[in-house]
């Protein structure tokens, strides 16, 4: 069988991911566990390079936060930003093309023994509704109406999940949970501000992988998002978001189904960008 891993953040640091390419195995599969674009030296050859993996069967490549406000620049619903680094996507001849093949990809994965998502799981969310939710996002990504959804995206605010939500507020819960959260309180009322490290949450708000009795505890989690923390090896939880942007590694990592071997898996590491402005 052929070997899966799980690879870390590459906000467009194309270089390192054609590194990293070249160091896995050549019948190995990749899952990029999101924000595949903005920030780094060229969006433009990662969105390149990673769409043909994907094309190709090597890889499939999970939305985030990033992904998504290139989705919202490209839509006319946002602007660039001082960092971003997305403007080569937008005068490329195969634009169309390229945010097309974006809008069509997952929010989430699972093959119901591991989970990868771009930045969290709620805890009263269990792994059917995960996958659930995940897919009306997508479903509202793919829809010819998808300018609406990206116009009614952003907010902080429902910002705890209910069952009973509806419409863009529950779709915006979910997008929020999956693409950028971090730290949220034992009953699940999310946090957007905090990006240090496990213990520097507001008071009352815990790392959302630390909630006890979390529904998803007995899945194996791969996520990114989170670049303060490094790699994580935690109790069935694997972040993989290593700081590639800032100077830091890319990351791969063999996706295990089980935590006893999490600590036993291969991981392939390559140099990152060194960002003219890190610290």
């Amino acid at each position: 069988m052929n070997k899966i891993y799980a690879v870390g953040d590459v906000q467009g640091c194309a270089p390192s991911l054609k590194a990293l390419v070249k160091k896995l195995p050549k019948q190995s599969k990749m899952i990029f566990l999101g924000d595949l674009v903005n920030r780094g030296p060229d969006s433009l050859g990662a969105l390149r390079q990673l769409k043909a993996l994907q094309e190709s069967g090597r890889a499939e490549c999970i939305l985030g936060n990033h992904d998504l406000h290139l989705l919202a620049i490209d839509a006319g619903i946002r602007k660039t930003k001082g960092l971003d680094t997305v403007e080569s996507i937008l005068k490329a001849h195969d634009r169309r093309e390229l945010i097309n093949w974006l809008r069509k990809r997952p929010m989430a994965l699972s093959n119901g023994q591991v989970l990868t998502v771009h930045a969290g799981v709620l805890p009263q969310w269990d792994l059917e509704q995960t996958i659930e939710c995940a897919q009306e996002v997508e479903k509202a990504l793919r829809s010819k109406s998808y300018k609406d959804f990206l116009g009614n995206m952003y907010g902080n605010t429902p910002n705890k999940w209910s069952n009973s939500l509806k419409g863009y507020e529950r779709l915006r819960v979910i997008t929020n949970a999956l693409t950028r959260m971090r730290f949220c309180t034992p009953r699940g009322q999310m946090e957007f501000e905090s990006k240090e490290g496990l213990e520097d949450g507001p008071k009352g708000y815990i790392p959302w992988f630390k909630v006890p009795k979390r529904k998803t505890q007995d899945i194996v989690i791969y996520f990114g998002h989170w670049s303060t923390l490094g790699l994580l090896r935690d109790q069935n939880v694997v972040g993989l978001d290593t700081g590639c942007v800032w100077g830091g590694k890319l990351t791969a990592m063999q996706i295990s189904d089980t935590n006893k071997d999490l600590k036993k898996s291969e991981i392939i590491q390559v140099d990152g960008y060194d960002h003219p402005l890190r610290m």
